[in-house]
């Protein structure tokens, strides 16, 4: 392990810092390590693919090819100091769960993990993962609602409760939102609007919308769902 001695004191700088380790660098782990960049979280990056770790040698703070499913390898990559890890490993379910269980053992503070299959993200679970994300899953329903035209964008924040953006059906058009009754009737909240002249305001229940403006909703799936349908 005296290979990873010259990234050991960096790995630590870094974990000091608001910073998050990201595990497999696939198309997944490579677009939220880059994001993160972009929004100022430094990054430790690892990979057992050397030619993918060179590519990332100026795009990340850091990046080291280890194998994560051995715990000395992260204990000397000082993973143990991070707050947050992402396990982005896709392609080899064996590595993932087996990566995810070593970082429990480190007792990291949160860990994110990518699953690939319903299976998966129950043995992540049953593990003790503490946020298991299934990103074709969920990138597919909210694809799924695009294409059918029936939101303009759409986000489930977790299990059973979701956002979305539409334009306002013409039940609500014209008439203050506290006497709509779509909260009873509908099950879902407006909590915010916008013109095309204007930018995003919360609503509230004097809040008028009208043709041509564009509302978000919250409230449970099914129903934001069935509420996004209505035109």
């Amino acid at each position: 392990m005296a290979k990873f001695a010259f990234f050991a004191d960096n790995s630590r700088r870094i974990a000091e810092a608001d910073s998050v380790v990201v595990i497999g660098l696939g198309r997944f782990g490579a677009s939220l390590a880059e994001e993160l960049m972009a929004s100022g979280t430094e990054v430790l990056g690892i990979d057992v693919d050397e030619e993918t770790v060179q590519s990332f040698n100026s795009v990340l703070t850091q990046v080291v090819r280890a194998d994560s499913t051995k715990e000395e390898a992260l204990r000397q990559l000082a993973v143990d100091q991070f707050d947050r890890v992402v396990v982005a490993i896709g392609d080899d379910v064996q590595a993932s769960i087996l990566t995810a269980s070593v970082l429990l053992q480190l007792k990291v503070p949160v860990i994110w993990a990518k699953a690939v299959n319903e299976q998966h993200g129950r043995i992540l679970e049953q593990l003790g993962v503490h946020h298991v994300i299934f990103p074709e899953k969920e990138m597919g329903r909210r694809v799924a609602h695009l294409v059918r035209g029936a939101a303009m964008d759409y986000l489930e924040v977790e299990k059973g409760y979701a956002l979305a953006k539409i334009a306002p059906p013409e039940l609500i058009r014209g008439t203050p939102l506290g006497q709509t009754s779509i909260r009873k009737t509908y099950g879902i909240t407006v909590t915010a609007f916008k013109t095309l002249q204007e930018q995003w305001r919360n609503a509230d229940n004097q809040t008028v919308v009208n043709e041509g403006d564009t509302i978000l909703i919250v409230g449970p799936t099914k129903q934001v769902e069935a509420f996004a349908q209505l035109r």
